[in-house]
């Protein structure tokens, strides 16, 4: 508002601007556009519309939303944006008109002033949601009346032609059809940075809410634009749980909008034909609909849980706050490459994201985060010292991970666990082995159980009660089939051997007695936590709302820890354990009719 001075206009008529905090300004205006951020940061970062290349010159005319505050505290009114309309055509001949309307007229939710006159005078009109990066790197030359978007193009060194009072006119800056007298200094590009970023603004953190400096702010939004952009197409989810949906709906959003969701097969394939959609699937449904495809392929994403979940089981209808979305395959299926996997195989892992891995590896270990993060329970009493310890976590028999796992013929018919036991007692005769069975196996009533006679003589100890944590302090070593024990082992420094060939396996980091042929690069444990729990999952902040990185869900599994089950979590447990009984009854009766 122009029509008297602002604590900003103050602050760049004193001056007073340090060497060093221009230069800071400049730092973090070179990192704005190198994350080509801006104000509205839902754009596509390429232009569809109109081609506006050619070698003529281009001159960009900003519309505004009619009856904006900025555009009375401007001194200016409708009539100026038709003065400016008009200037633009005379002053600039032979270049390329082109209109850019405001976002929210876009959305149509708002009026603006210039769509009608730019239709009429046969102006380019850029009616579509694409980042103003898309526009600057063009180079243009720019006619606002008091849009942001001059602001930003001043700081990208284009020329910035205004017709009303904006805040960064008046100070040189900017070819001014508007004067205000009061405005005496003459400022740099800097000064004007310096002002605006570090001194007018406050900044907060995007999932805490408390406050940050610029440069951390800047983070967090290039973080939350990178993810919203990687949604380019969009998503039809078929049968995602409608208690899933609320994360489901937050990774999935971008340029064309929130995920769609169905229960019917013919419904989702319709909308991806129609509209040009990925399908999201939870996992082996997905392969259903990749194996079904006999035409143009539509890329289908395989849902799964992420590797730091929750703090809850999922078969308690504890909310996911980490997914993955792959458009490959599926990370505990080894017939074929996953997006992780590939990951993996390409490398090119930076000094600063593997430090950044080595960090949180380390806090992972510190603060004992495992995939569900269960109340924490005692070690074993009682281990027979000098022996080699040997820990067998268990695993549910009737999961997709494990069954994609278990090749024809090789046993793949009997209890896992059992089977596996049996393998371990082979390869280890003389060690100690204990025998943690699966959370969902113990608690929800899920396949998997052993026998007391299984027991007895396949394991020396059964760690009902134990949790994985204390019980890696205890063990020399760690033997899976497919586990995600496995990779939570390797984190903690722990030699892992593996039956089966889950992700972590294959890249020198464990002893495998299965092998992979497609996995002969050799990774260090920081590569692999890179691209399983950074690069590859998405993460979800449920008091935010938000996509979040996974130090955020961390933050939020320490805050959740040990507090009491609320009435709907206990429901939600006795709720999943009548589900899993009844799909166990309707297994039964399935079997016993074949």
């Amino acid at each position: 508002d122009a029509r008297q001075p602002s604590d900003l206009e103050t602050m760049l008529e004193r001056g007073g601007f340090s060497a060093e905090e221009c230069r800071a300004a400049r730092e973090l205006c070179a990192t704005i556009a190198a994350c080509r951020l801006s104000k509205y940061n839902h754009g596509r970062d390429r232009l569809e519309g109109p081609a506006l290349a050619g070698g003529r010159p281009l001159v960009l005319v900003i519309d505004q939303t009619a009856g904006d505050e900025s555009i009375a505290g401007g001194l200016a009114d409708g009539e100026s944006f038709a003065r400016m309309f008009e200037a633009a055509m005379a002053e600039n001949p032979g270049a390329t008109i082109a209109v850019k309307l405001h976002p929210e007229v876009i959305a149509g939710t708002k009026a603006g002033y210039l769509g009608d006159l730019a239709r009429r005078e046969g102006a380019v009109l850029l009616a579509e949601n694409v980042s103003p990066w898309a526009l600057l790197e063009l180079s243009p030359v720019v006619y606002t009346v008091s849009s942001q978007f001059g602001f930003e193009a001043l700081m990208a060194g284009c020329k910035v032609v205004c017709f009303g009072a904006a805040f960064y006119s008046g100070w040189g800056l900017t070819d001014d059809r508007l004067s205000l007298p009061r405005r005496t200094r003459r400022i740099t590009r800097d000064e004007l940075a310096a002002a605006v970023y570090l001194r007018y603004s406050c900044y907060f953190d995007a999932w805490r809410r408390h406050r940050v400096d610029a440069a951390t702010a800047v983070g967090q939004l290039d973080f939350l634009r990178r993810r919203f952009l990687t949604n380019d197409l969009p998503t039809v989810c078929y049968k995602i749980a409608r208690w899933k949906r609320r994360a489901v709906s937050a990774m999935l959003d971008g340029p064309s909008g929130p995920p769609v969701f169905t229960a019917s097969k013919a419904a989702a394939l319709a909308v991806a034909s129609r509209r040009g959609a990925a399908i999201a699937a939870w996992g082996t449904a997905a392969l259903a609909f990749r194996e079904c495809q006999t035409g143009p392929r539509t890329t289908c994403l395989a849902v799964e849980d992420g590797f730091i979940r929750s703090a809850g089981l999922g078969a308690a209808f504890v909310q996911p706050l980490s997914l993955v979305f792959d458009s490959r395959g599926l990370y505990y299926d080894p017939r074929s490459a996953s997006d992780l996997e590939h990951r993996l195989a390409a490398g090119g892992f930076d000094a600063a994201t593997l430090a950044r891995a080595a960090r949180l590896r380390h806090r992972l270990v510190a603060e004992k985060v495992t995939k569900y993060n269960l109340a924490d329970a005692a070690g074993l009493a009682g281990l027979p010292p000098g022996r080699d310890i040997v820990l067998v976590p268990g695993q549910v028999a009737d999961d997709w991970a494990v069954r994609l796992n278990r090749a024809p013929g090789e046993g793949g018919k009997g209890n896992v666990n059992a089977d596996l036991l049996a393998a371990v007692r082979r390869r280890n005769p003389a060690a100690f082995v204990i025998f943690k069975p699966h959370p969902d196996v113990e608690h929800l009533g899920r396949r998997g159980a052993l026998t007391v006679d299984q027991e007895s003589r396949l394991a020396d100890r059964i760690a009902r009660t134990a949790s994985l944590e204390p019980l890696f302090k205890l063990v020399n070593r760690v033997e899976t089939f497919c586990s995600l024990a496995g990779f939570e082992a390797l984190l903690r420094g722990l030699p892992v051997a593996v039956h089966g060939l889950p992700f972590y396996a294959g890249w020198g980091l464990t002893a495998d007695i299965a092998t992979c042929e497609r996995r002969s690069r050799r990774r260090s444990l920081d590569e692999l936590v890179a691209a399983a729990l950074i690069d590859y999952p998405r993460y979800w902040d449920p008091v935010s709302g938000l996509v979040c990185p996974p130090e955020v869900v961390l933050d939020r599994l320490l805050e959740y820890r040990g507090r009491a089950a609320t009435p709907y979590q206990r429901a939600a447990r006795l709720a999943g354990r009548a589900i899993i009984a009844w799909r166990w009854f309707l297994g039964r009766c399935v079997a016993h009719s074949e």
